[in-house]
């Protein structure tokens, strides 16, 4: 293993050799004449996005308009049993549940994010293509934190953050924040493929799209 780590890294310092040391990665243009979006209408892009992110296990919801997000939201925090649900800041008041303790994520601790039953999160786009949501560090998506410790996620996305692929999200996020993708509910398996839902976040979560 020695010998075969110094040939790999003598063909690297090879590689690199003629790069002037004041050589950026940012200096150096990148083709990108691959394919970046998706040619399809509209409906046909929002329904794959519901379609892929339905495979992962999680439960996708079609909302007509703003005015019926409420009562969807409340539907399944009274399915789950929610009785406190951390929301956060930039979470817009008329998506807010009723009949639910909620609890705004200023400046909750760990041990309290975790005793919450449920959050609810916008997003900052989701892909068609693999059925993906992008959560950006930031008021409407929320710090990390409150998107991990809770056992359930509502997240919410607009028709308009649903993009086809992954090339056109790099595009859309703000360089330097911290962006978490997640595809369905928190899953891992052991060497004999039993799956287990909960180890590294949400074990539940829904989805649901504005139409």
């Amino acid at each position: 293993m020695p010998g075969a780590r110094e040939e790999m890294m003598g063909r690297l310092r090879a590689a690199l050799g003629d790069v002037p040391p004041e050589e950026t990665p940012l200096d150096v243009a990148v083709t990108r004449d691959y394919d970046r979006a998706l040619d399809m209408p509209v409906s046909d892009r929002l329904a794959m996005f519901a379609e892929r992110v339905a495979e992962y296990r999680a439960t996708v919801h079609r909302v007509a308009g703003p005015s019926e997000l409420a009562d969807a939201l409340g539907e399944a925090c009274e399915r789950h049993g929610v009785r406190s649900l951390v929301v956060a800041v930039g979470v817009p008041e008329d998506w807010r549940p009723a009949g639910v303790d909620v609890l705004d994520d200023s400046a909750l601790t760990h041990a309290e994010l975790d005793a919450a039953d449920g959050v609810l999160t916008g997003c900052a786009a989701g892909i068609a293509l693999t059925g993906t949501i992008a959560l950006e560090s930031g008021p409407l998506s929320g710090r990390r934190a409150i998107s991990l410790l809770p056992d359930l996620h509502l997240c919410v996305i607009e028709a308009e953050q649903v993009l086809g692929t992954v090339s056109e999200l790099f595009e859309r996020v703000t360089p330097g924040l911290p962006v978490t993708l997640i595809s369905g509910p928190s899953a891992t398996s052991d060497i004999e493929l039993n799956r287990v839902e909960g180890v590294h976040g949400p074990r539940r979560l829904e989805v649901f799209l504005l139409d």
